[in-house]
């Protein structure tokens, strides 16, 4: 079983503007209302820390490209009991614009005992977070 939450946001910033934000991992407890630290090397191959509201993990870096993305696998406890892969998008429009693209695919047995959990506070979590990466990337 697997199910995706999906989130999109349209930032007047460039992609490099964006990125240095979102990849500023140490300023995230002063303005990150979801992801609460990134701890280590956040490079492909490279197993990090992430501290979230309520729980801690340490996902694999799938791909990490400048400008463009950041994918991470996450397993609880043994893989295929609940996994996530989250993908972190950023996609310029060419016209001083970023598409930031917040999306994770779900899976595992214990999937269905959390889709409501999923689709409400965790989205709302990535919502919040996409809101408050484009005021910071909108200022000035």
């Amino acid at each position: 079983m697997s199910f995706d939450v999906k989130t999109v946001i349209s930032i007047q910033a460039s992609p490099d503007k964006v990125w240095k934000i979102f990849t500023d991992f140490d300023s995230y407890p002063k303005w990150n209302p979801f992801i609460k630290s990134i701890q280590g090397i956040v490079a492909s191959g490279n197993k990090i820390k992430v501290s979230i509201t309520g729980m801690n993990f340490t996902p694999i870096v799938l791909q990490y490209q400048t400008n463009k993305q950041l994918i991470w696998k996450g397993v609880l406890m043994i893989p295929g009991l609940f996994d996530g892969e989250h993908r972190f998008i950023l996609i310029d429009l060419g016209n001083g614009t970023t598409l930031f693209k917040q999306e994770e695919t779900f899976s595992g047995i214990l999937v269905p005992l959390f889709k409501n959990y999923l689709n409400s506070k965790i989205k709302s979590g990535y919502v919040a977070m996409n809101t408050k990466l484009k005021e910071l990337a909108e200022l000035n």
